[in-house]
């Protein structure tokens, strides 16, 4: 099987980069399943309904979450209703679930979402929930595992792929909205400490460059607000899955200007 993996889509810029490219991406590569991360698509703070009707139309098949999952109160029902995740490692009793289970290309696909503890809201621990659920999937048959990983220190992720390599098929983290270098197959596990943003990238991690500035310059916050117009970008990790491991990935980059980046993964001996 073959999966794609986009986020975080910041604002209109991001869910417009979808509605563009996306499909031609999925047909050109032979993409069997796409997941997404939502937590910044509606203004860059949450999901709305709206948005989210409007993400999965375009050829989205699991969205997953992290700490602005709940900044929209109307997703609440959505876990119900959509193709929809919120980290996994929230504690017992908050709405919705972290992981589900797809049939794709006659395997099992488990889909986890996952967040970090430095500077996120507080959470289960997370390296204990990877554990226990990627033991609890491989007990009931589940062998292609793939991980949202949304932390904001590169140290977390790294400790988690050295946690689960060769026992889960992709890590791929979220959340800095800044794209790493280090995109790897080791021991059949794929990883990417950060995908990177997929929205406006001329700018402030998707944002208006006004606000962020006068903070760091005088102290003084402000509401972070989307560029109405900016120079996008598509950020997309590709990987083919199979009885557990990852065989090959690469990473896209898609520019709103028609230029496509292709980066391979490297594979460890």
């Amino acid at each position: 099987m073959r999966i794609a993996f986009i986020g975080d889509v910041v604002g209109r810029p991001g869910r417009d980069m979808i509605k563009t490219y996306l499909p031609q991406i999925r047909e050109e590569y032979e993409i069997d399943f796409v997941i997404v991360n939502y937590e910044n698509a509606s203004h860059g703070f949450g999901l709305t309904v709206k948005n989210a009707n409007e993400l999965l139309a375009y050829g989205i098949d699991v969205m997953s979450g992290g700490n602005h999952t709940w900044d929209k109160k109307d997703i609440i029902p959505l876990f119900e209703t959509h193709e929809l995740l919120r980290p996994h490692n929230y504690p017992e009793g908050v709405p919705g679930t972290g992981c589900k289970i797809y049939d794709v290309c006659g395997e099992k696909l488990a889909v986890l979402n996952l967040m970090g503890h430095y500077s996120m809201p507080i959470v289960d621990n997370a390296f204990r929930c990877a554990k226990s659920t990627c033991q609890e999937l491989k007990d009931t048959g589940v062998k292609n595992i793939f991980i949202d990983f949304h932390a904001e220190v590169t140290s977390e992720k790294r400790a988690m792929m050295m946690l689960l390599q060769g026992e889960v098929s992709g890590i791929v983290g979220t959340h800095t909205h800044v794209s790493t270098d280090d995109f790897q197959i080791v021991n059949g596990t794929a990883y990417l400490s950060d995908i990177g943003l997929t929205g406006c990238r001329d700018n402030v991690i998707g944002m208006d460059e006004k606000v962020p500035l006068k903070q760091f310059l005088t102290g003084m916050k402000g509401h972070f607000d989307i560029p109405k117009k900016c120079k996008k970008i598509l950020q997309v990790a590709v990987m083919d899955f199979n009885d557990g491991k990852c065989s090959n990935a690469f990473k896209l980059k898609q520019f709103d200007n028609g230029v496509v980046i292709k980066t391979d993964a490297w594979i460890e001996d």
